[in-house]
Parts: structure tokens; C-alpha cells; sequence
């Protein structure tokens, strides 16, 4: 049975991304400083199909661990639009559902990846992409908006946060407007490394 996950990086003060967040200012210019860590992985890199990194170790056993559990991809509009012009081909080798308003044909790649875009809801894009999982995972892929409408909507079973050792001062807040009554909360895991703290947490909805 496919659990509906989410795994996002933020500062210590709880920013997913910095302000002025746009298709030229990806993340609002943040990435490096709240992914560190991922980038410094080989792991990350070889999914990419790209030599790079410096370590393999815990942090790269849980990247590997999280691709091969996940079976489709949730993302909201903003970030298709940060990511369209420069991710590589077939960056996420599986369907991946975008919410937006606009009326677009799927976007086909090279080898596994699929981009459909999704007019009619955040359950809407749920239903089609457990087809697409078949038993693996659903993966909220960002922004914070659409998490947040997944949260809201007591749709996440379990979810994962890397928190980096970076006081941003502004920008986007992960948790921002959801209902604190909506689940109970339990750490399930928790990874210790030099760059940041890796927290799994399952949700019950009460």
C-alpha cells in the first residue's frame, strides 16, 4: 500500500526557501546553504547521472533509500517552473503530477519520467498517481504550498525534514498555516550528520 511522503530541507529558524522565490531565483537563492548536505552526497549526483560529491555515507544511504521507495511525484506549479528549463532528462524516472490551472498536454522525456498536469485538485493528482506508484510511495515533491494543502487535507502519512544548521532570518515557511490539531505526531528516526539532522516522523490522523 502506497504511503503519501514528503522530504524537505529547511533552516533552523523553519524556512523551506528564501524570499524574491521565482524561475530565475530558484528557491529564493537558498538552495546551497538548506541542501548542503545533499549535494555533497555521490548519491545525489549519480541520480543525476553526474559525477560529483565528496562522501557516501549515512546521508547517501537514506537519498538511495527514499528514490527507490517513491513511485510518482506531486509538485506544485512554482516549482515545475524553477526546475523546467534545467533539470536533466528524466531526472525522476517516474509520472510526476504537477498542480496547476493550466490546460498543458503531458510533457513525454526520454526514458521514464512523465509530467502531467493536473487542473482538478490536490486529491485529483492523488488518485492518478497511486496508479502510476503502483505500491511504492507518493512523494509531495514541494513547494511548501502544496505540502501544506496535503497536511490540511490529512493526506500525509509520514514525512521526513533535514534541518540545516543556517539561520535565514526571512522567506517561506514550511509549517505555515496548518492546522495543529489535524494529527499526532511521532519521531520515528532520527540521523545525525555534519551538515544537517535528518528527522523522520509518522503522522496519525486523529
Amino acid at each position: 500500500m502506497s504511503k503519501i511522503i514528503f522530504d524537505s530541507g529547511i533552516s533552523l529558524d523553519g524556512f523551506f526557501a528564501g524570499d524574491n522565490r521565482g524561475p530565475q531565483n530558484p528557491m529564493g537563492g537558498v538552495s546551497g546553504q538548506i541542501h548542503s548536505w545533499m549535494f555533497n552526497q555521490k548519491a545525489f549526483w549519480e541520480h543525476l547521472g553526474l559525477a560529483g560529491g565528496n562522501e557516501d555515507g549515512a546521508d547517501g544511504k537514506y537519498i538511495r533509500e527514499t528514490i527507490e521507495r517513491t513511485g510518482a511525484y506531486i509538485m506544485g506549479k512554482r516549482m515545475f517552473e524553477e526546475g523546467e528549463a534545467v533539470w536533466p532528462n528524466d531526472l525522476y524516472k517516474a509520472d510526476v503530477y504537477v498542480l496547476t490551472h493550466e490546460k498543458r498536454e503531458p510533457w513525454v522525456q526520454e526514458g521514464t519520467t512523465t509530467f502531467y498536469f493536473i487542473n482538478d485538485g490536490i486529491e485529483s493528482a492523488l488518485e492518478k498517481a497511486r496508479k502510476s506508484a503502483k505500491g511504492k510511495d507518493i512523494r509531495i515533491q514541494r513547494g511548501a504550498n502544496t505540502i501544506q494543502q496535503y497536511l490540511n487535507a490529512g493526506l500525509i502519512d509520514e514525512f521526513f525534514i533535514h534541518i540545516s544548521p543556517v539561520l535565514l532570518g526571512s522567506g517561506i515557511r514550511l509549517f505555515e498555516g496548518i492546522d495543529k490539531d489535524k494529527y499526532d505526531l511521532q519521531i520515528a528516526e532520527v540521523i545525525h550528520s555534519e551538515l544537517t539532522t535528518h528527522l523522520r516522523y509518522i503522522l496519525t490522523k486523529k
